[in-house]
């Protein structure tokens, strides 16, 4: 296939490799180039193009390898493929460079149900000190004086607010938004159907029919009309025979004449996908899992009776006033100030999770944040009292609010909202 390239992501690429290639006096070039945007847009499959189209041998570290059960590991593997990236330039002599794929999943932190591990705090650590000091990255227990060559390192995500902010600032690490608009997308799916006879009207006609969808959507539309030749393959030899022939044959591998490409028929296959997606997003049965997993370990609470304070009417009767005692009871109800209830009602407002992290004054200048247990959330007052039990049990800690959106997996908000040594000031 001839698969597109779009120009943007050729001379954000190009131009970062080669600059951390040349010797720039007094410039101080960021070392990481973090490319992020929305699943499936082909961040790294755009990577993988202009690699081959520069000619840069690349050295792979994927997100799953960044987590260990032996705390240093995943640390000790990226200064490890670092070093070997910067022995390849010295012996290739050409261009390599360090990638690392989805680093947000592997050392970002999303909500409280992510954990922050001493892996997580050591990756986050190593990456810093090597964009800070790119020509002396050592390996543990041993030290080598001899300067090493520079290597870019390139990594992707989705949501880059996840990770350790000292790691993303301006100078170490320089970042590129990647969304493909539409002339990108119709180039990028021209590419992806360019033998099967399409013409560019009807590329842009499929664009258009599923502006909102991603990249990956229209590569797996191109596989899925395979399905129907491979169905009818698999019932002419008999689903007991199929592994011999595929597998093990010698009568080599089956051929398949060329499927429909029609417009119309991909159209067709495209709603039935979207039918699809429709259906995870509708049923949600994992919000219902851990919803009955919490309703199940969480103790049961004996709700207390509250009794509205008591004011009479001064109308010659002793029968207290609803109207006043409910009042006075809304005026206490919590000692959260104003604006935290505000923020609170917003982010519920939005359809948004709550979180609630606390840090003692000691890991506070460092950032690592750790998550305070929270039950069910269903409205406003469990949400508030919830947000009071947090800092009532660490009262002497720094505790921030935090706001999630399930949808885009990320953090909307995040607010400090009691300080050690303003205990409960924001009541």
């Amino acid at each position: 296939m001839s698969y597109y390239i779009a120009p943007r992501f050729l001379d954000k690429l190009a131009v970062f490799i080669t600059k951390n290639f040349l010797n720039l006096p007094g410039v101080r070039v960021p070392l990481i180039l973090g490319i992020h945007g929305r699943k499936g847009e082909g961040k790294s499959f755009q990577c993988e193009l202009v690699f081959e189209r520069m000619g840069v041998e690349v050295t792979l570290i994927s997100g799953g390898e960044l987590e260990s059960p032996d705390a240093g590991d995943p640390a000790r593997l990226i200064r490890l493929r670092y070093r070997e990236t910067a022995e390849l330039i010295k012996v290739r002599g050409k261009m390599c460079v360090l990638m690392i794929n989805d680093l947000d999943a592997g050392a970002g932190r999303f909500d409280e149900g992510t954990q922050y591990t001493v892996n997580t705090q050591l990756v986050n650590a190593t990456l810093m000190n090597i964009a800070d000091n790119p020509t002396d990255v050592q390996l543990p227990g041993s030290y080598d004086p001899t300067p090493l060559h520079r290597v870019p390192i390139i990594v992707t995500g989705n949501d880059f607010s996840t990770l350790y902010a000292p790691l993303i600032r301006d100078g170490r690490m320089e970042k590129f938004y990647w969304e493909p608009d539409r002339s990108d997308k119709i180039g990028i799916v021209g590419g992806i159907f360019s033998e099967d006879g399409l013409s560019h009207r009807e590329v842009e006609q499929l664009v258009d029919t599923f502006p909102h969808q991603s990249i990956d959507f229209f590569s797996a539309l191109r596989s899925r009309i395979y399905d129907e030749q491979i169905r009818d393959f698999i019932h002419e030899i008999g689903v007991e025979r199929i592994s011999q022939r595929v597998v093990n044959s010698l009568e080599g591998p089956p051929q398949f004449k060329k499927p429909n490409f029609s417009l119309s028929h991909l159209i067709e296959m495209a709603n039935f996908m979207v039918g699809e997606q429709k259906r995870v997003e509708d049923y949600r049965l994992v919000s219902e899992y851990n919803r009955n997993m919490r309703q199940h370990y969480q103790p049961a609470v004996t709700p207390q009776p509250v009794t509205p304070a008591t004011s009479y009417s001064g109308n010659g009767s002793n029968q207290p006033s609803t109207t006043n005692g409910f009042q006075k009871q809304e005026k206490t109800n919590t000692k959260l100030s104003s604006e935290t209830v505000e923020q609170i009602r917003n982010i519920l407002f939005q359809g948004h999770k709550i979180g609630v992290e606390h840090v003692d004054e000691r890991r506070f200048r460092t950032g690592s944040w750790q998550s305070c247990a929270l039950g069910q959330i269903q409205n406003e007052s469990d949400a508030i009292s919830t947000v009071e039990s947090c800092l009532a049990e660490y009262s002497g800690e720094y505790v921030r609010l935090v706001g999630i959106d399930p949808k885009a997996k990320r953090r909307v908000l995040e607010t400090i909202i009691q300080r050690p040594n303003e205990k409960f000031a924001n009541r």
